[in-house]
């Protein structure tokens, strides 16, 4: 696997090409859950046997984590979709800066280190610039379990008092339903003393895909899924093998929408339908046929109408798909008003989407959309993962050619979606900006 500053960098000098008004057709296959994938890793921290995982993504996310395992101590092989992790011998309680800054999900290794070793020292955590992600509701659970918590010089420090170190139980409820915080707590708190129980706990997927893990591994958790989470603290866990990361509901959601986007029936695979739901549904309101089976969905788009969403929390309509579903809104009859309650900051694809021609105004947190006949192919910029699928997803209907630049985030979450695109009848592909660059000079 290239390293993760070394495809970072790539992604940095390159772009994609994108020809718009191509057809789709066949099926789009959905990999493995990145935010899934990401937690599920550090959760081998909790154990000196093997945890094997499979149908684990290839991203420039999971190559920085495979480097931040490793300097903690952790034997990491991969081999294909297989990921096995050993942690039977950490080195540090202690990941380095230079890894953990461009990977928020690297925080998530303090409730695991913290549970089994009592200390932890973790760099506040980097990502995309999409607005504040506090890592407050972490602070205070780790507080209630008996850590001794600090935050200096851009790091959170704790550890547990005592000759003996081992968290203690304690009743925690979250200020808000923290995807992040109810998965710490969760790693924290199942080697703890005791019963905890988290309310207003996260209802996501990928909180459920990691309760079932840590009671794969031996944990007793209860509760994942809904708004209160029992956690009967055990003396250790153990090993695992053969453990399956959940699809990817983001991507799958992301190809439903380049179906519709292009007008074309296509099949989506495999998808956990319930994980979707509310997308789902936004799509029938605009105009798409779905057919569900237990592997997956079929959609089949209609004349497309303007349908309004705001995000929210799971099962609500996930922010990660508020800039995709932009791009859809920007081609449908009609009106939309795309309000988002998550992230502050995630609206700067808009500045991109009106390059190729979309009619949008901003009112703070929300975008009014008026569907234009057709967007024009422009060179773009995505601002932040999801942004640059939307940027990918506008180009495939827009008439002309889009160069979509910022590829470094796109990597961090799409595993290949030029070649899965392109298997689809898609005109897609990826661009040495240098090597352009220089044929433009020749001419």
């Amino acid at each position: 696997m290239t390293g993760p500053a070394t495809a970072s960098q790539n992604s940095l000098k390159e772009r994609l090409a994108v020809r718009g008004g191509q057809a789709l057709s066949g099926t789009l296959k959905v990999s493995g859950a990145k935010n899934s994938a990401l937690v599920l890793m550090t959760a081998s921290l909790l154990t000196s046997d093997v945890v094997e995982l499979c149908n684990v993504p290839e991203l420039t996310d999971i190559a920085g984590m495979v480097d931040i395992l490793r300097c903690l101590g952790v034997r990491v092989e991969r081999s294909g979709d297989r990921i096995q992790l050993q942690a039977d011998s950490l080195s540090s309680a202690e990941p380095p800066y230079e890894l953990v800054n461009s990977l928020r999900a690297s925080f998530f290794s303090i409730g695991p280190l913290l549970g089994r070793l009592g200390q932890a020292k973790v760099p506040l955590p980097g990502g995309c610039r999409i607005g504040a992600r506090p890592v407050v509701e972490h602070i205070r659970g780790l507080k209630a379990l008996g850590a001794h918590v600090s935050v200096e010089h851009g790091s959170v420090n704790a550890a547990v008092p005592g000759t003996q170190p081992r968290l203690r139980a304690a009743p925690i409820i979250l200020d808000c339903p923290s995807v992040g915080a109810t998965e710490t707590v969760l790693m924290a708190a199942v080697l703890a003393r005791g019963t905890t129980t988290i309310e207003n706990a996260a209802q996501e997927p990928e909180v459920q895909d990691l309760a079932q893990l840590l009671n794969a591994m031996g944990a007793d958790i209860t509760g994942a899924g809904g708004p209160v989470i029992t956690i009967r603290g055990v003396e250790r866990l153990h090993g695992v093998r053969n453990y399956s990361v959940i699809p990817d509901r983001i991507e799958a959601g992301t190809f439903l929408i380049a179906a519709a986007i292009t007008g074309s029936p296509m099949r989506v695979e495999p998808v956990i339908p319930e994980h979707l739901n509310a997308v789902l549904q936004k799509l029938r309101d605009c105009g798409c046929r779905l057919e569900i089976d237990d592997a997956g969905i079929m959609i089949t788009p209609g004349q497309l109408q303007a349908v309004d969403i705001t995000t929210q929390p799971f099962p609500g309509f996930p922010t990660d798909l508020q800039a995709p579903f932009m791009a859809l809104m920007t081609v449908a009859q009609g009106t939309s008003v795309i309000s988002e309650k998550i992230y502050e900051n995630r609206l700067q694809h808009i500045a991109e989407l009106q390059r190729m021609g979309a009619s949008i105004r901003v009112e703070g947190s929300t975008a009014i959309v008026e569907g234009v006949p057709q967007l024009s192919g422009a060179p773009v910029t995505g601002s932040d993962l999801r942004a640059s699928a939307a940027m990918v997803l506008a180009g495939l209907a827009a008439k002309g050619v889009t160069h979509v630049s910022g590829l470094s985030h796109l990597d961090r979450g799409y595993d290949n979606i030029e070649r899965k695109l392109s298997s689809a009848g898609a005109v897609i592909e990826r661009q040495d900006i240098r090597l352009t660059d220089k044929i433009k000079k020749v001419e």
